[in-house]
């Protein structure tokens, strides 16, 4: 038994919520808040119950949301007023515990173990947030009660909106077992048509099969989902000072017109790798790898990877091996229509790391001081004193704004 009481609350169609909060003539009504489509952002962001009711969902266009919605009222974007409320949440799951891990804007971790003697049960507790998120905020949350992340993250999951779901120590296998494997933290698309493949459909027939089978089939992480399914989840919900480690630093962008030579995607790639450099330069890493997704006109996503041959914070390095992963990898079957270019591998700027025989450091190295160069003349005189010659050239292709930046830390910490 591990006597851990762990809470995973998920505040409710958050970003319309918010919105109708804020303007309470929209409440009773089917709302999205939708990206612009001047800019061909223009995809569901977030939808309201009444919404969801009518099929619209999120990631969907919106001329695809009108379509199945005629009465659809779309609103833009507030993330400033997002934030505030994420903020306040937060504060409030603080009266209960300082083990409170931000799950994304909207969802939170509590370890409430040494509060139930001050605040009650488990589900008392989630009671009192619920009662004070709809008081003081103007919005519903569900819950989930358990005694590890997982499965309170997939109790806030069972029951939407405003409910509290609770899975113990001792009835997890027949609440649980029998739902899909799809239900499962970090089981996506493609791990789940991996597992029907052998016949694993539900977590039951999950916590049933091998752990060497699933060691076989995905790696670690095959041992790590075996551990989910079987409710063998210790990672600690992390205190509110702690700081997760960062996985990668990226960014993205939605071009305004296809992309329909090389030329031009380099220029792309060339300027979000100037953003990428300077988040690295900022926490102190560097580069190991280079990671790109690009997005066709027919919305189809294609993801490649490789290695850089020295960790790096030079953008014009990961630029290049972005464009070296594109150019050997992209079968210009149709034009480019976004682009996301990411750091992995990070290591720390101070942290060893194996070299081979053929490296030119000493070019690494002044290639590395002219980029500290360039980010203290933008520091002093702003982000476009200084850039390369070539985004000069032809058109950038990129909107006025650019709200893709990725940060990606790891999710549970062992």
């Amino acid at each position: 038994m591990s006597g851990r009481v762990i809470l995973h609350s998920d505040m409710n169609c958050f970003y319309a919520s918010v919105e109708m909060m804020l303007h309470p003539e929209l409440r009773g009504r089917a709302l999205a808040v939708c990206g612009s489509t001047e800019t061909r952002h223009g995809i569901v962001l977030a939808k309201s119950e009444d919404a969801k009711r009518a099929g619209v969902k999120t990631g969907m266009a919106n001329w695809e949301a009108r379509q199945l919605c005629p009465d659809l009222v779309t609103v833009p974007p507030h993330f400033e007023e997002y934030l505030k409320c994420s903020g306040l949440a937060r504060s409030l799951y603080r009266r209960y515990t300082d083990f409170v891990e931000p799950y994304g804007m909207d969802e939170c971790f509590l370890d409430v173990t040494n509060s139930t003697e001050i605040f009650g049960s488990g589900m008392d507790i989630a009671k009192r947030i619920r009662q004070e998120i709809k008081s003081e905020l103007g919005l519903t949350v569900s819950i989930g009660v358990s005694y590890n992340k997982v499965f309170a993250k997939l109790g806030s999951d069972m029951k939407k909106p405003d409910a509290i779901t609770q899975i113990t120590e001792e009835g997890f296998r027949k609440v649980v077992w029998p739902l899909p494997a799809s239900d499962l933290f970090f089981v996506g698309r493609a791990t789940s048509k991996r597992l029907r493949r052998y016949g694993i459909n539900t977590i039951g027939e999950l916590a049933s099969a091998s752990p060497e089978f699933l060691h076989q089939l995905f790696g670690k992480n095959g041992l790590v989902l075996w551990t989910y399914a079987n409710g063998l989840d210790t990672s600690p919900v992390m205190d509110s000072d702690f700081e997760m480690p960062i996985k990668s630093i990226g960014h993205g962008i939605t071009c305004v017109n296809d992309l329909n030579d090389e030329e031009k995607v380099w220029r792309v790639f060339l300027e979000l790798s100037q953003d990428i450099g300077h988040k690295l330069r900022m926490n102190s890493l560097r580069a190991g790898g280079v990671q790109i997704f690009v997005k066709d006109s027919a919305l189809s996503v294609e993801q490649f990877q490789g290695k850089l041959l020295r960790a790096t914070v030079d953008p014009r390095e990961i630029a290049r091996k972005a464009r070296e992963l594109f150019d050997k990898n992209y079968s210009w079957e149709k034009p480019v229509r976004a682009l996301t270019v990411r750091a992995i591998e990070l290591l720390g700027s101070r942290e060893a790391e194996q070299l081979d025989l053929f490296s030119d450091l000493s070019k690494t190295e002044r290639s590395e001081r002219l980029f500290d160069c360039v980010e203290e003349i933008r520091g002093r005189y702003g982000k476009r004193a200084v850039y390369s010659a070539s985004l000069m050239l032809g058109e950038r292709n990129l909107p006025a704004y650019r709200d893709h930046e990725l940060i990606l830390p790891g999710m549970f910490v062992k």
